[in-house]
């Protein structure tokens, strides 16, 4: 594979005695082992967060060999070496990896399960929502998504290709294309003297490209929704830094939607001779599949002059039905700068063309015209380089953009037309890819100091752990990258008669647009509301119209019902897909039609799940708290009352506490639970009293002394069934189980103490008992499981072995564990809250190589389950304790709530939101 570069100008990789890079007063960032859990010492105080961390070993960093730091690279965030191999080789869960006994209890769901994939793949030819069968594999590589809110994604890996694609919507295509890449050529004195694509790949296409960059003299950083990766050129005093940019920016509902990144490389040149830098950026037209195999796919060259800015690049056209594209390559024309391009070549050959035009002279031929049009199985790229000169010691940028038009998109019936919210700004004709990207390279500096405002704060506090900054940041990644979806509503859309009856919802879905996100990239269902409780933090912190949006689809859908007929996997019996007046489980399957046909998910009949309703109560009035909006709060008011008289037939008993079914009923959907349980008694007593508060709120006296009434009667049931001096027993059945200590135990006061409520005369559980209930979580299911380092165990029997009985106790959940750690933080516990949280960052972020794919669960050994999952993005519960926690401090001592039913919020929006609007 020759180069055309003078042997005397190339250099190896060859490892050598390895040298740990860290970046000054980071703090640490880089870690495989958590910290020992060791008692406070000195002075520092045990409820001191930045305790929990020692300062960090670097192993991520360990392989890296330059000297160089980057330009402008941050202290915080994740940082990986691109030499490094992580260790751990870990599967994704599956029947063999069930015990013998759990295998015998699920074995009619198994065939039922097997029957219906049969059926969904080779008769319907569909993808199943849940594939058990296949499996994504562990691709130890992934970096932060390109691409706004709700425009489809592109994932950039970490060690530079482009590999996990969300174009249409909802569906992943999890593969590496090779011709996309960068490649950087330097000439000194009209020469080249080294060219190389920044890639470490050795693939057996374009073979006449120099691959196989050496990963030891270059590093990867995170910190969504920016990312930059640093390169030093072995023997060429010349350090490149990429900085990636993705316009998500909290509070800002036009700019977040757009389908655009943006790659600024900053070039130092630290030598004493001037030198000439080529950035070469290609990129295939499609990705190399079905979808490109018909052909018709062609490129053409543009130039876009506007507000004295010059953008010049090349589209790449797709039409491919059903969800036709293009996607614009493009660079900012300076005067110092020259653009040029190669309109097409193709992907599947050597590459000599291209290498060697190149090579020449650091430019590209830059043909006139469009390129023909692809023939069936041909594929076709394009390329397009920005050059520059460097001064000795001097520095320069390159400027790029990666912009994708898909304004219309369909779902996988095929049913019907839907707009993406960019749409609104930029016109759907699927001709705004060059506007977009003249956009997003004038305003990306705009962008940053957005992003800098936002970020600050917590990057600067030195109280908080390193881990912590770029777990809160990083963890984002799924709020784009969630199969997302963010579409206009058409008037004609929305019901009348509901409209009518909920004032806000037209305004609302009309302003904001309509928003989704799956419960996990290979768990298929939007809006999953059982794991949006968890989630929803995220959301109604940075963007709470577009949690209130959600809200309203949600009680449209509750309001609603499909009396369909079909047969659950777990049980066999045939019932409804959707009952009226019960929180539907799921808004649908992107590869159906979403919104229209809702409860994707069949392996449960949800009507009969005992947290889905009280999850929805909760979330109106937590939300409502955060945002001060009366309006929201009563449209929701008759929908609360609705889906509580629902719940209200599982007291069946009438002890004021409600019962689970014996089967799994809840969000842990394979853990079984009978009578009274701790998770589902807890839930439903917080919802109850949020009923109080909210009919007093709402000018309804009966309803509040009905409420009032049952919330007496359940919390003496409550404690008297489930407390043992301890902690909550997971549930009253005569199992082992029963005396499970449950991680998750607290959910319902986590939920109450997010929204104002929980202590003082508004408290529903013991105080105490809370504090005692944590304690013993922290003992058994934090210290005693896995030394302490991977977070909480859901289940823990009270002899400290983790709860076998089910194929969901013995895991570690993380979502769950970050809503855990910030029950403690509430409770006054910020220590044992960040050590329990940083054992899930450390195992999935360091451990497993599992960024920016975190699993809804692992194991202690072997197995994950559920790659790139909602849940995690919980850990925003966490920033909102501590600011709550601030808040209180800084407020000092207040009075006593009077009856705890005051008619507005104790906190506003700006007081408890974490990132108050610009405005």
């Amino acid at each position: 594979m020759g180069t055309g570069v003078p042997a005397s100008e190339q250099t190896s990789c060859a490892k050598g005695d390895p040298q740990v890079y860290c970046p000054e007063d980071t703090g640490g960032t880089e870690a495989v082992q958590a910290t020992d859990c060791e008692s406070p010492e000195d002075n520092q105080s045990q409820n001191e967060p930045g305790y929990s961390s020692r300062e960090d070993t670097g192993q991520l960093m360990a392989s890296y060999e330059g000297k160089a730091k980057g330009y402008q690279v941050p202290p915080f965030g994740w940082r990986i070496c691109l030499a490094h191999e992580f260790t751990e080789k870990r599967k994704p869960f599956n029947a063999n990896d069930v015990s013998l006994s759990n295998l015998i209890k699920h074995l009619g769901m198994g065939l039922r399960y097997l029957q219906w994939w049969y059926r969904k793949t080779q008769v319907e030819k569909k993808t199943p929502f849940i594939d058990l069968i296949n499996c994504v594999p562990l691709r130890q590589i992934y970096g932060c998504p390109l691409g706004g809110i709700g425009g489809g994604t592109i994932t950039r890996g970490w060690r530079g290709q482009f590999c996990r694609w969300q174009l249409n919507p909802g569906m992943y295509q999890h593969q590496t294309v090779i011709a996309d890449q960068f490649t950087v050529c330097l000439r000194r004195k009209g020469h080249t003297v080294y060219q190389q694509v920044l890639s470490m790949e050795r693939p057996s296409v374009l073979r006449s490209w120099n691959w196989g960059l050496c990963g030891y003299f270059a590093f990867y950083h995170a910190l969504y929704p920016r990312a930059w990766t640093v390169y030093q050129l072995p023997g060429q005093n010349v350090t490149l830094t990429c900085r990636q940019i993705t316009p998500i920016l909290p509070h800002d509902y036009q700019d977040s939607s757009l389908p655009v990144a943006i790659f600024v490389w900053d070039v130092e040149n630290e030598g004493d001779e001037a030198v000439d830098v080529s950035i070469m950026f290609s990129m295939r037209n499609g990705l190399g599949g079905e979808d490109d195999a018909p052909g018709g796919l062609w490129n053409e060259p543009f130039c876009l002059e506007r507000d004295g800015a010059t953008v010049q690049g090349l589209l790449l056209h797709h039409p491919t039905l059903p969800n036709p594209y293009t996607m614009a390559v493009a660079a900012r024309l300076m005067a110092d700068t020259t653009v040029t391009h190669i309109t097409a070549f193709d992907p599947d050959s050597t590459g000599q063309q291209v290498w060697q035009d190149l090579l020449q002279d650091g430019q590209l031929d830059s043909p006139a015209g469009r390129s023909p049009t692809s023939q069936k199985g041909e594929g076709i790229a394009g390329a397009v380089c920005a050059t520059g000169k460097l001064p000795p010691r001097g520095r320069r940028s390159l400027e790029f953009s990666l912009a994708w038009d898909m304004p219309r998109i369909m779902f996988g019936a095929k049913g019907q037309v839907h707009y993406r919210r960019y749409t609104r700004f930029f016109g759907p004709d699927g001709d705004a890819a060059p506007t977009l990207s003249h956009y997003a390279l004038c305003r990306y500096t705009d962008w940053e100091e957005k992003i800098s405002a936002w970020q600050s704060p917590v990057l600067d506090d030195r109280s908080l752990p390193a881990w912590y900054k770029s777990a809160l940041f990083n963890e984002l990644y799924f709020l784009a990258d969630g199969g997302t979806v963010w579409l206009e509503v058409p008037e004609a859309s929305l019901p009348e008669e509901l409209v009518g009856s909920m004032h806000q919802l037209h305004p609302i879905l009309r302003e904001y647009g309509r928003f989704g996100y799956l419960e996990g990239q290979e768990y298929r269902m939007y809006n999953t509301y059982d794991v949006h409780f968890y989630a929803s933090f995220a959301l109604i912190m940075l963007w709470p119209k577009l949690e209130l949006s959600l809200q309203y689809d949600m009680a449209l859908a509750t309001l609603r019902e499909d009396l369909t007929q079909r047969r659950y996997l777990m049980s066999g019996i045939m019932a409804p897909v959707k009952r009226r007046n019960v929180i539907p489980h799921d808004i649908g399957d992107p590869d159906d039609e979403p919104w229209l046909r809702v409860n994707a998910y069949v392996v449960h009949d949800t009507a009969d799940w005992k947290d889905l309703n009280l999850k929805f109560v909760l979330q109106v009035y937590r939300d409502y708290y955060l945002t001060g909006d009366q309006s929201f709060l009563r449209d929701m008011w008759p929908v609360c009352l609705a889906v509580m008289e629902s719940e209200m037939k599982f007291d069946k008993d009438q002890d004021g506490l409600i019962e689970n079914g014996g089967y799994a009923d809840q969000t842990y959907d394979g853990w079984v639970t009978t009578g009274p349980s701790a998770y589902c008694g807890g839930l439903w007593l917080a919802a109850v009293a949020v009923m109080v508060r909210m009919a007093a709120l709402c000018g309804a006296p009966d309803v509040q002394d009905k409420f009032s009434s049952i919330l007496s009667r359940g919390q003496e049931a409550y404690e008297r069934l489930l407390w043992n001096g301890r902690y909550y027993n997971y549930d009253c059945s005569s199992q082992p189980q029963s005396f499970s200590i449950m991680s998750d135990q607290c959910a319902g006061q986590w939920f109450l103490r997010a929204s104002g409520l929980g202590e003082g005369d508004s408290e529903v559980f013991p105080t105490h008992h809370v504090v005692r209930a944590l304690q013993t979580i922290f003992e058994f299911n934090v210290q005693a499981f896995a030394g302490g380092a991977m977070g909480a165990v859901n289940g823990m029997q009270p002899h400290g072995v983790p709860d076998r009985s089910s194929v969901q106790s013995d895991e570690v959940w993380v979502g769950v564990v970050y809503g855990l750690a910030a029950t403690m933080i509430q409770e006054g516990l910020t220590w044992e809250g960040f050590r329990t949280a940083e054992g899930c960052y450390r195992t999935v972020w360091e451990r497993l190589g599992l960024a920016f794919q975190t699993p809804e669960a692992y194991c202690q050994q072997r197995v994950y389950r559920s790659l790139a999952y909602m849940r995690p993005l919980s850990i925003w519960a966490m920033q909102l304790a501590l600011q709550q926690q601030q808040h209180k401090k800084a407020s000092g001592p207040k009075a006593k709530q009077g009856t705890g039913l005051s008619m507005g919020p104790k906190l506003g929006p700006k007081e408890t939101m974490a990132n108050p609007s610009p405005e």
